[in-house]
Formats: structure tokens, sequence, C-alpha cells
């Protein structure tokens, strides 16, 4: 490039300076022109060198103020909550603000009122976590030096950076928010024989963990109350999509029976097992999916499945002797390919035509082999429960309860497995042995089939309780029995009330069931983990007394004397190594029981 009239070498580095050309007073930019008078050059010499003297100046100034403002890692004219800042170092500026922090802690934990909805209340900002990240507040506050064009001069304010805990804040405000808030209504579609019922979703109100934080870290040091919004959350499964699945695959899926072809014959596929089996889950989301569940079709089937079908067989172990120990090898099977058959099937299911699916069998071994058994671990009794009952074995009650005992008598859990007594199970009905007798419905007792399992039920709970494993799912009854302990029982209905607990243990389990004329036992036997389980239980609150109701005499009115409504909490208290390693609180209301007298109200 030329630089008047000098060469420089295009490697030169030196800085150069490019000035604007301005017009100064008496400028006559035509002089050196024929007919005016000379002398031109000269001024313009004289002006090139002010301007550029102008120019050193005005850099230097520049220069200067940045200086001044940017010493330290603060830019100087910083604050934090009053606190200067600037121009120190980032550890100068995190003594003076944790200065400034100790000088303010009275108004720093004082309690920070908070709006839910319709309703205030006072945060606690220790009990929340909250509190002001120092270092993070200093990085914030030196992150300024990359703007120092903008902010040569002048004050800023810096806000502090807060943290809180975010799932103790959930907890906390989810108190203050109590009846406002609602769940949401998951989409479904279920069946009532063979008719598909629709369930309309609705959206959820509650607090969103994320927002609520946001919310109280932006409002704390505000001096003001902190609105914390309720979120409405829709499922992502709309109303008018589970019309159109109900309409263009539940009802036709129903419609007429399915033919499954294998090598070894056919097997029909009537609408009820269809119905059975043809699911609708919704995941969190509320999105809802369609699927065909095998494992309810291969029941629904039952012996029709026979003809073609092999199941495998698992391992079993029984208590013998006083001892666990295998007394079934097992065996391998051979059955249809179930993911092929359920993917199959739920494509022709919408169809009028064509409903036909070809089923391909393959070799299936047993989930349980005996090797497998004998490497669980599963060699003492670890808990054991018993509940009593009267009316001796020849009551249908009682024969319920013999009835789903035996079913559920030498079953292995995994670890890590879930069992559900449903599922397992699976409905209790007449078809499967289960006879009238006593159940609750609609606060009452009526006849209803298969009565009597909720005693199963809680003993079974209890042992899995007492052997220390994970409680995923139960209900205790409305009314409180005496036959049962307080808050730690379990009822049970096909299909909605399930009981479910987890082997969270690294070994298996063996359920064993036995019973007496008067009385059922489940004991769990595994490997032992824990020196104790026991409960602690909180006095009874809340009491409530009975009403008497008077009901039209029959078969179907059942009279019962009436018990005490109340409160009560039990506390799973579990040691180890001579130490309470878990303390679980349950809790359970309790209505009054009506007295239920069969005849007319006196007059």
């Amino acid at each position: 490039m030329t630089l008047y009239g000098e060469k420089v070498p295009p490697a030169d580095d030196r800085p150069t300076v490019q000035v604007t050309a301005v017009s100064w007073p008496g400028d006559d930019p035509e002089a050196g022109v024929p007919g005016r008078p000379a002398g031109g050059g000269a001024r313009r010499r004289i002006r090139m060198l002010l301007a550029g003297g102008i120019t050193a100046a005005v850099l230097a100034s520049v220069g200067g103020v940045g200086a001044y403002a940017y010493a330290g890692d603060v830019p100087r004219g910083t604050t934090v909550l009053g606190a200067e800042l600037g121009g120190r170092s980032r550890a100068d500026a995190a003594r003076e603000l944790r200065a400034e922090l100790d000088r303010r802690a009275a108004e720093l934990a004082a309690p920070v009122p908070v709006r839910v909805g319709e309703r205030t209340a006072e945060l606690n900002p220790a009990e929340v976590g909250l509190a002001v990240d120092v270092d993070a507040t200093v990085a914030a506050a030196a992150e300024a030096r990359a703007h120092a064009v903008d902010r040569l001069v002048g004050e800023r304010s810096v806000p502090p950076v807060v943290t809180v805990d975010i799932a103790r804040l959930d907890a906390a405000l989810a108190k203050v928010v109590g009846d406002q808030g609602r769940k949401m209504t998951m989409p479904a579609i279920t069946f009532s024989g063979t008719t598909p019922k629709a369930v309309h979703p609705k959206p959820s109100l509650a607090l969103d963990p994320e927002r609520s934080a946001e919310a109280v870290r932006q409002g704390w040091l505000s001096g003001q109350p902190v609105t914390v919004p309720l979120v409405e959350t829709h499922p992502a499964t709309t109303a008018e999509e589970v019309d159109r699945m109900v309409a263009e695959l539940a009802k036709p899926a129903v419609a007429a029976p399915v033919k499954l072809s294998t090598d070894k014959g056919s097997v029909t596929i009537g609408p009820r097992a269809i119905a059975k089996s043809l699911r609708f889950t919704a995941d969190k989301a509320g999105t809802l999916t369609p699927q065909v569940d095998v494992k309810r079709l291969r029941a629904a089937l039952g012996d029709d499945l026979t003809k073609i079908e092999v199941p495998p067989k698992d391992a079993r172990m029984a208590i013998s002797g006083g001892r666990p120990k295998v007394v079934d090898n097992g065996r391998p099977g051979q059955q249809l390919d179930g993911a092929a058959l359920a993917r199959d099937l739920l494509a022709v299911l919408p169809k009028a035509d064509g409903r036909e699916v070809t089923g391909e069998l393959k070799p299936a071994e047993p989930e349980l082999t005996a090797t497998k058994v004998a490497e669980l671990g599963i060699k003492e009794k670890v808990s054991s429960f018993t509940t009593r009952f009267t009316g001796g074995l020849s009551s249908p009650r009682s024969q319920n309860i013999v009835t789903i005992a035996k079913d559920v008598d030498g079953t292995v859990v995994l670890p890590g497995e879930t069992f559900s007594l449903n599922g397992h199970t699976g409905e209790r009905g007449y078809a499967q042995g289960y006879r009238d007798a006593p159940v609750i419905l609609d606060g009452k007792l009526v006849p209803g089939v298969g009565g009597g399992t909720s005693q199963f039920t809680t003993t079974l709970f209890n042992a899995t309780y007492y052997a220390g494993l994970e409680d995923v799912e139960h209900k205790p009854h409305s009314y409180w029995f005496s036959r049962y302990p307080a808050v730690i029982e379990s009822t049970i209905f096909w299909p909605n009330l399930d009981f479910k607990f987890r082997n969270n243990t690294p070994y298996g389990l063996l359920i064993d069931t036995s019973y007496t004329s008067s009385s059922i036992t489940v004991s769990i036997w595994s490997t032992k983990i824990y020196d104790s389980v026991k409960t602690e239980y909180s006095p009874r609150r809340n009491i409530t007394k009975p009403k008497t109701i008077y009901l039209k005499p029959g078969p179907s009115c059942i009279p019962a004397n009436g018990i005490d409504g109340f409160t009560q909490d039990a506390y799973r208290v579990i040691r180890k190594d001579g130490k309470v390693v878990k303390r679980e609180k349950f809790t359970w209301r309790y209505d009054a029981e009506p007295r239920y007298i069969c005849g007319a109200e006196p007059s």
C-alpha cells in the first residue's frame, strides 16, 4: 500500500490511524487552481498536523478513562445490593459482598411473603435454601469488562445471583396451593364388555417447580410480595383425538372376530378377548397410545391357545422341611411371537375386512430355571404376618381368601422387580373360582364376587412391609376393621385398586402362604438385610362418630354396628447395624362407618 508516497511492505504491522477529513473555517478547497491565491497546501499541512494531534489527545484520554474504569477485576462504579465492588479484585469484591450480606443478615432471614392463586403465606428463606451465591455474583459483576466501550464511566448496579432448593421450595409452596390445584385427567379409552368408553382429558392446574423458583429468586429481595404462578398444563392428546380413536379403532376393533392362523392350527379371537387385550395407555405427558397386551390376550383366550401353544414352565420353590427348596426344575415351551402378534393384530383391528393374522411359534425358555433360582439367595425367613377370620373354611369369604392365597403361593419375585397382585391373579371372578361375599361399595357392605380378598391383600402387604420392601401402591379401607392393623392395611378391587411392592434388594424373594380354618399367613423368604422393622403409632385424632342408617330389608342388605372414624400416623422404623436407617411415615383418615339397620326407621 502507499502512504504519503512512501512504499510500505505488506508485512508491516505498525498501527495506523484513520482520520476523517473535516472542514475548517477559511478552508479553500480550490487553492492551487489557476486564478486562486497560492498557499493552500501549507495550510492543509498545518491542519493535518492539528488533526493528528487532537486525535492523539482523544485516544490518550480514552485510554486513561479506560484504565481508570477497569482497574481491578470489577469495573469501577459497579455495586451489588449497595456494596461498592468496583475497582476491586474478585477476591476483594467477594469479601466486601460477604460483609454486606452479614450487615443485612436480619433482612435476608426475614420471612418472604408469597401469593399462590388466592392464598398468601410466608416462606422461611433458610428452609427453602434461599441464598446469595457470592462467587457467581462477583463473576457476573466482572463480566462487564467485555462491554468496555459502552461503560467507561457512570455507575451500574448488578443484581445478585440467588440460589434456591427447588425441591424444598416446591414442597413448601404445595402446602399453600391446597385445594386450588387440580390433577390432570388423563385421556383414556376403556371397555365395558365390548362397548368402548371415552375419558376426555382435562388440564392440570399446578405449580411448575422451575417457574416457581425463578419467581422467588427474582422477587426475594425486592421488598414486595412474590407472586408464584399456578400453571395450567394440557394433556398431549385432546378430547377430539380421543373421540377419533374410539371411532376409528376402538369400535371397529370389537365389531367382528379376528382369525389367528399358525402352522399348528387356527384360533378365533372374539370381540370380548379383543376388548380385554386392547389397551389405551397415556404417558406422563398425556399422550394416548393403543397397544395389544398379549398377556391379557392369552388370559382371555384361555384353553383355546393350548391347541397351538406349549407354555414354558418356571422352576418352582417351596418350603420343605422348614427350608426353601427347588421342587420343580421347569421346562421350555413353544409360544407365539408376542411382539409380532401384538403388532399385526393392532394393524387389522380398524379394518372391516381382511381380519386375519398369521402367528409364528417360537421356542420359549422359562424365565426361571432351577440354576437361576438357586442363585437368588432365597435361604431364610425374613418376615411373616397372620390375620384371622371367622366362619371356618366353608364360608364364601374364607374360600375366597384361600383361593387367592393358593394363587400367590410359591411366587418368586426377582431383584428390582415390581409385583402387582392384580397383575398376578388377573380378574377374580366366578370363572376363577371366586364366590360372592361382602364387599364395600358406595360406603356400605353389599354382596360382591371376591369379597375377602382384601384380607389376604392386607396380610401380604404387612409381610412385605415388615420385610422392609418398597411400597409402590396400596390403599387402606374407607372404614377401619379391628381384624386389621390401623393404617398399614390395604384393600383391592379389580381392576382399579391394586397392591404393588418392589423387591428393592439384591436378592430374590419367595412368597409362601399357608392357612388354617381361622387364619391366613404370608411369609417372605430371602436373605435378611435389616436388624428389625417395627411400627410406631401416633395417637388417634379427629375422631368422628357413626350415624345410623336404615336400609330396605332383603338379601343385599348387610347390617353393621358402626365404627368410629379417625386419623392416625404409622411410622415404619427400619434398623440396621444397630442404627435407624429409615423412618417412613404412613397416614390415613378413616371415615366413620355408619350403623346400618335392615329395617324401617322407627316413627
